[in-house]
């Protein structure tokens, strides 16, 4: 790559000639032009910078000629340069002095050598600022001719700056390289979200996984599972191994081999155009009619749910829809992974021949769930929202009476106002009549006025008072 580079010698040696090695931050009061460059400045400058020495040479001359030990040179912004005499001393004063203010105890004089020095000291303030103008803007146009070198050179080592981040980061984090093939195959084992797994608190580690998807095989994966299950995790991390793959990036996996992508698409998240007069919806629809008029049978799709903004059955049908066209349509047989809570979705694999089923594995303890992150085939056996719900918090009485709901809804029953006798919030089974209490043990605890060894004491009574 060095021989890449263009000389720059030259430029680097004209502006350290050039400019001082500290220059102010703006060009306003000036001082930024190396002493030496220009004789006309350095002359300006004398005269400047000299004026204390002249101006105490001056008071000195004018003490002995008129004999007034106490005349002094002053300046303020208002009068300019002046002599001041104290009263005491106003007979021995000078014709040639000329007066030019009255003070209470002393009067200010002018004289024609004075006058004539403030005018050359205020004239070269300005021209010094008007000379290292001119001095700065020839240095300018003069690196404007240079400027293919430099950005020539500025591309290079933008350029090495990237190879060096991703070679650092791919050795600290043991990524692997991939092969990168001109196949619509892409394979991955353990693979690992470059972000997320960075992120994790100390000792946890991230749960990698595998995809292997073809064009001509499996073409279309569809992922189901609970939500906080790892779905959107496992989408990302498919999408940023691609792109790593494909700017020359080692990539966060043990093995990856990454059939060509001429265009990524992603329809993930929530967001509106209110300013537009466009819902959640219709931009999730203006994505997804982006992603199906554009896909070629190179693309990547990556879906994060589709159709949740509408009623059950018309968002069923689109994502239904929606997941026949990227399979049939000749020009648009992208490699897709559908993360989906649509379970209906699942029968696809029996119809479309290379739709295939993949979930989230979670592991039930009683009435919690454990998310494992692990994307094992098959589709999901059922839903976890409630138990979602649960995790995050929602009222006891309403956890119940959604468990209630969904049981008539599961068994084609008409909806009742109140709450069946089997799931009474009066009725609280024993788990949730402790964990209620537990609730309210915690909440009147005041953590912020209690020592370590009070909250110790206080862990080991609730853990007795509650058996846990």
């Amino acid at each position: 790559m060095t021989e890449r580079f263009a000389e720059s010698e030259e430029i680097t040696k004209k502006i350290g000639e050039i400019l001082i090695d500290s220059p102010p931050a703006t060009l306003a009061k000036g001082d930024y032009i190396a002493d030496g460059v220009d004789s006309e400045l350095d002359e300006l400058r004398k005269i400047a910078r000299g004026g204390k020495a002249w101006i105490a040479a001056m008071q000195a001359s004018e003490r002995e000629k008129t004999g007034i030990p106490s005349l002094k040179v002053g300046y303020n912004k208002v009068f300019g340069y002046y002599l001041e005499v104290t009263k005491t001393h106003q007979s021995k004063v000078p014709e040639t002095y000329i007066r030019k203010q009255t003070l209470v105890n002393a009067e200010r004089f002018i004289t024609p050598e004075l006058k004539e020095y403030e005018e050359k000291i205020l004239t070269a303030e300005e021209r010094i600022l008007e000379v290292e103008q001119r001095l700065f803007d020839e240095l300018r146009f003069w690196i404007l001719g240079r400027a293919g070198d430099i950005q020539q050179n500025a591309e290079l080592l933008n350029e090495l700056d990237l190879s060096c981040t991703v070679a650092e980061v791919a050795k600290l984090k043991n990524y692997v390289r991939p092969s990168v093939s001109d196949t619509t195959v892409i394979e991955l084992t353990d693979s690992r979200h470059p972000v997320v797994e960075t992120l994790l608190a100390p000792g946890e580690k991230f749960v990698a996984n595998d995809l292997s998807v073809s064009t001509d095989t499996n073409q279309i994966h569809l992922v189901t599972g609970p939500n906080m299950a790892g779905k959107s995790t496992y989408l990302r991390q498919v999408g940023l191994t691609v792109i790593m793959a494909q700017i020359g990036s080692f990539v966060p996996a043990r093995a990856a081999t990454i059939g060509l992508v001429d265009r990524l698409f992603t329809r993930v998240g929530a967001s509106d155009n209110l300013a537009g007069g466009e819902s959640t919806f219709m931009v999730e629809m203006t994505e997804a009619a982006n992603i199906l008029n554009n896909a070629t049978g190179r693309s990547l799709v990556l879906f994060d749910e589709i159709g949740r903004g509408t009623a059950t059955f018309d968002g069923l049908s689109l994502a239904w829809a929606i997941t026949e066209y990227l399979h049939n349509s000749e020009g648009a047989h992208a490699r897709t992974i559908f993360a989906t809570h649509y379970h209906e979705l699942t029968e696809l694999s029996d119809q479309l021949e290379r739709v295939v089923n993949f979930n989230v594995a979670v592991k039930e303890t009683g009435e919690k769930i454990v998310f494992l992150r692990k994307i094992q085939p098959g589709p999901c056996d059922k839903s976890y929202g409630i138990h979602v719900a649960q995790m995050a918090g929602l009222p006891a009485s309403v956890i119940s009476r959604a468990s209630d709901i969904l049981e008539q809804l599961v068994r084609h029953e008409p909806l009742t106002e109140q709450p069946t006798p089997k799931r009474s919030t009066d009725q609280i089974d024993l788990f949730a009549e402790r964990e209620s209490r537990l609730r309210e043990a915690i909440a009147a605890m005041e953590p912020d006025q209690m020592t370590p060894m009070e909250a110790l004491t206080k862990l080991a009574q609730l853990k007795r008072d509650h058996e846990l």
